[in-house]
C-alpha cells in the first residue's frame, strides 16, 4: 500500500467495519473466529460505536450477505469467492453467502454506448446495425446484444464505468485487513489470508481487462475444439478492447431450466454426469478450466451441447499440480487411504513432522462415512469441507494454487446435481481420472517422458563446458567458511501503528458526532 493513500482505505475499512456491525455481520464473525478476551471486547466496543455510520442494507438477506450487498460490486464479489471456502468462514457463513447472486442493477444504456465509443473508437451506429439494452447485468459488467453490419448476431459486454477505480480502492482495504488478520491471529496464518487476497486481487484484475478474458475464451475454445458436445463462443477481435469485449451470440437452453430441457429431448440425467467429465477432462487434460461454471454461465444446444460463457475466471494446473490431484483423486475412488497419504506427502502438502499412518486413518474416517452414503448423498462439498478440518489439525497449509480447482469442483456438482439428484460423482468421475492416470502415467507415458527428457538434455551439449565450470565454483563456494549469521530482523510495528490509527479515527468520529 502507497503510505499517501493510507488515509483514504482507512475511511473505507472504516465504513466496511460500519457496515458489517449494522448488518450483525461483525458478531456472527467474531463468534466464528472464536474472538474472545481483550480482542473479543475491543470488536465488541468498534461495533457498538461505528454501527450507526454503516449502510442499511437489504434486512431480509443474512447478515454477511446483507453487509456486502450494501457495500457494492467489490464485497459482492468477496462474497462470492468466501463461499467457496467453508475452511475460512465455516459451513453455516459458507451456505448463506452460497446464494449471494450479483444484485446490481444495470447502468444506464447511453453509458454503455459511450464506453462502447470510446474503446473501439467509432460510434455505436457505425459499429453495429442494433444495440439492445442491457439484459444481464453483473458487478463487474453487463451484456446487451446486438447486430453487427455483416448481419452476425453478438453479445456486447461492457464493463461498468469507473469500476476499476472502484474496485482497486475496496481490494486495499482488504489487503490491510489481511495483514493484520495474519499478525493479529497467528493460528490464522495457516490459511494464508494474505495469499487468499493475492489470489483474489488478482482474478478480479483479470476480469477488469475484457481483453484477457477474450484472449482466454480462445485459448480454452482451442483446448476444446476436438469436443463435439462442448462449446466456446467465438471472439470478435475487431470489436473488443479493454473495457468492450465482442463475441458470437449463442442460443440456448439455460442449463438450470430443467423442464425447458426435458421438453427438448435433452437427458437431464446423462447431461449432469457429462457436466462432472467434462470440468474433468479440461482440469486434468488440459491444465486450463473454466472455474465459474455456475448455472448462469452454462447453457444447452438443441443437440445437447454443453455452451460456456464468461471466461473472466480461468484455473490453470501445472502438469505436476494435476499428477498429484489426479493420484490423491483416484486414491479415493480406490478407497486406497494410505496410498492418498503417500502422494500428500510427496506433493509436499504434509509436513515431514506428521505421521503419515496417523494421516491416513484421519483420510480414512472421513471418507468412509461418505462411501457408505447413498449415491445422491456422496457429496465433494462434504468430503472436502471433511478434509479441512483435517488439514487443520496436521498444520496443513492452504495450498492456494488449489482453490480455484476446489471451488469449481464444488459448483459443479452444484449444476450437476440440480440436473440429477442421483448423480454419483465418484462413479462419473472415475473413468475421467483413471484414462488419464493411464494416459500420463502408464508404460507409454514413461516412453513420452524419457524422450522429451533426451531431447531437453541434447539442446544442452553446447553449453555442457559452461554447466560443468558453473558447478565447479558453486562446490568451491560450498566449502568456503560460513559468513556470520545476519542479526535477527526486528518485528514490524506497522502493524501496531495502523492498528492504532484506526482506532484514533473510530474514537475522533464519535468525539465528532457528540460535539455536533
Amino acid at each position: 500500500m502507497k503510505l499517501l493513500r493510507v488515509p483514504g482505505y482507512l475511511l473505507r475499512l472504516f465504513r466496511i467495519v460500519a457496515t458489517l456491525a449494522r448488518s450483525g455481520a461483525l458478531t456472527q464473525l467474531r463468534e466464528r473466529f472464536d474472538v474472545g478476551g481483550i480482542s473479543g471486547a475491543v470488536l465488541i466496543c468498534v461495533a457498538v460505536v461505528t454501527k450507526p455510520f454503516g449502510k442499511r442494507g437489504n434486512p431480509d438477506l443474512p447478515p454477511l450477505a446483507r453487509a456486502l450487498t450494501a457495500l457494492g460490486p467489490a464485497e459482492v464479489k468477496l462474497g462470492q469467492m468466501l463461499s467457496t471456502r467453508p475452511d475460512v468462514v465455516g459451513d453455516q457463513i459458507a451456505a448463506e453467502l452460497r446464494s449471494l447472486q450479483d444484485r446490481v442493477a444495470a447502468f444506464p444504456d447511453s453509458a454503455a454506448e459511450q464506453m462502447v465509443m470510446q474503446e473501439l473508437g467509432a460510434p455505436v451506429g457505425e459499429l453495429f446495425t442494433r444495440f439492445d439494452p442491457a439484459i444481464a447485468a453483473a458487478s463487474i459488467a453487463q451484456v446487451h446484444r446486438a447486430r453487427t453490419p455483416e448481419g452476425h448476431e453478438v453479445a456486447v459486454k461492457v464493463l461498468r464505468p469507473n469500476i476499476e477505480r472502484d474496485f482497486l480502492r475496496d481490494i486495499e482495504a482488504f489487503r490491510f485487513v489481511a495483514h493484520v488478520l495474519e499478525w493479529v491471529l497467528p493460528s490464522s496464518r495457516r490459511l494464508k489470508p494474505v495469499a487468499v487476497y493475492d489470489h483474489f486481487e488478482e482474478t478480479t484484475r483479470i476480469e477488469l481487462d475484457l481483453r484477457l478474458e477474450a484472449a482466454a475464451a480462445s485459448e480454452f475454445a482451442g483446448h476444446t475444439a476436438d469436443d463435439p458436445l462442448f462449446r466456446v463462443p467465438a471472439v470478435d477481435w475487431t470489436r473488443s478492447e479493454q473495457r468492450v469485449m465482442t463475441s458470437d451470440w449463442v442460443n440456448g437452453t439455460p442449463i438450470g431450466d430443467i423442464p425447458a430441457l426435458r421438453a427438448k429431448g435433452i437427458d437431464v440425467a446423462d447431461l449432469g454426469e457429462r457436466v462432472i467429465q467434462t470440468f474433468l477432462r479440461h482440469a486434468l487434460h488440459d491444465g486450463l478450466f473454466h472455474a465459474d461454471m455456475h448455472q448462469g454461465n452454462l447453457l444447452v444446444g438443441d443437440d445437447g451441447a454443453i455452451v460456456a460463457l464468461d471466461f473472466g475466471i480461468m484455473g490453470r494446473l501445472d502438469p505436476m499440480t494435476r499428477r498429484f490431484y489426479a493420484d490423491i483423486l483416484l486414491s479415493f475412488l480406490r478407497r486406497d487411504y494410505e496410498r492418498a497419504a503417500r502422494v500428500h506427502r510427496e506433493a509436499g502438502y504434509l509436513p515431514a513432522d506428521q505421521p503419515l499412518d496417523a494421516f491416513a486413518q484421519s483420510l480414512r474416517a472421513v471418507a468412509e462415512p461418505i462411501f457408505g452414503l447413498g449415491a445422491k448423498n456422496i457429496s465433494m462439498a462434504r468430503l472436502l469441507g471433511q478434509l479441512f478440518k483435517v488439514t487443520e489439525r496436521f498444520g496443513m497449509e492452504t495450498q492456494t494454487q488449489l482453490i480455484l480447482l476446489q471451488k469449481t469442483m464444488v459448483m459443479v456438482e452444484g449444476v450437476a446435481r440440480d440436473l440429477n439428484p442421483d448423480v454419483n460423482m465418484w462413479t462419473a468421475a472415475k473413468p475421467v481420472v483413471e484414462q488419464w492416470m493411464l494416459e500420463n502415467l502408464g508404460p507409454k507415458a514413461i516412453a513420452r517422458d524419457l524422450k522429451n527428457t533426451a531431447v531437453a538434455l541434447s539442446s544442452l551439449g553446447p553449453r555442457m563446458p559452461e554447466v560443468a565450470e558453473r558447478l565447479v565454483t558453486m562446490i568451491d563456494q560450498a566449502t568456503l567458511p560460513e559468513s556470520p549469521a545476519p542479526p535477527p530482523r526486528r518485528t514490524p510495528i506497522w502493524p501496531m501503528l495502523l492498528t492504532g490509527v484506526i482506532g484514533g479515527m473510530i474514537g475522533a468520529g464519535v468525539m465528532l458526532v457528540l460535539m455536533g
